[in-house]
């Protein structure tokens, strides 16, 4: 039987430690480990594989693990991935749920859990080729693929537009739209956080909600958003910024 090579993908050398540990304390058959210290490097390593396995973060430097996810069964559906985080925010379920092929074999745990349940769950999808979901992320599947709690595209996106500070008139120039479109799409995202309902209830008793402020609350309460993440947004409306002060020719926003 040839040995198996397995690829960990962490950037936390203690988290890592952990896992090669726990490892080699487990049943499992003769194995290598291959370390990658972020999720470019992930990749590359991975991509040179026959049938990549791997136990990969979800936060890493250069590559977050639902891209390198994405890039790697692009072009290696057979690969088997455990997802291993301290998150189950439902930006990242959502996220998930879009890029995994069909009849891929994945798993998802969070790093909570004891040695035992992380151990079976490496077990179970890399060597049993069977999915291994934990309990915590299937509720939150549940909520993410429930059409009247789940955000479309669209509807995400004017999230991001109104938790990275953007005004009406910049979504509009962002995402070509006018502003009665960026109206209609912030209603929406209202609606599925349900913070028309709550505006409602608050101004019987004479007072009302902030609705951006209230949907960016409730967006980070339920996880759809996180520091981490909005830290990547804001690097992209940099970018953004940029080209349109070139095509307006103008040096600032406020002008």
């Amino acid at each position: 039987m040839p040995v198996l090579s397995i690829l960990i993908a962490e950037d936390n050398p203690k988290d890592f430690e952990f896992l090669e540990q726990l490892l080699h304390s487990s049943d499992m058959a003769d194995f290598t480990i291959e370390r990658a210290p972020n999720g470019k490097a992930a990749l590359e390593m991975a991509l040179k594989k026959k049938q990549p396995l791997v136990i990969s973060d979800i936060q890493m430097p250069e590559l977050n693990g639902i891209d390198f996810a994405k890039a790697l069964w692009d072009q290696k559906p057979e690969a088997r991935i455990v997802f291993w985080s301290q998150f189950k925010d439902e930006m990242y379920v959502r996220s998930l749920l879009k890029i995994v092929p069909p009849e891929t074999v994945y798993g998802y745990i969070l790093k909570s859990n004891t040695r035992e349940r992380i151990a079976a769950a490496v077990t179970t999808v890399l060597l049993d080729e069977q999915c291994w979901i934990d309990p915590e992320v299937r509720k939150v599947q549940g909520r993410t693929g429930h059409s009247q709690t789940a955000l479309s595209d669209i509807e995400f996106e004017a999230l991001i537009d109104i938790s990275l500070g953007l005004t009406d008139n910049l979504i509009a120039q962002r995402r070509y739209l006018s502003r009665r479109g960026v109206q209609s799409r912030l209603n929406s995202l209202y609606n599925k956080l349900s913070i028309d309902q709550e505006q409602f209830q608050a101004e019987k008793v004479g007072d009302g909600f902030n609705p951006r402020n209230r949907a960016v609350a409730v967006a980070l309460h339920r996880g759809l958003i996180n520091p981490f993440e909005l830290e990547h947004e804001e690097q992209e409306l940099q970018k953004w910024l940029v080209q349109f002060k070139k095509r307006h020719k103008i040096s600032d926003l406020g002008n």
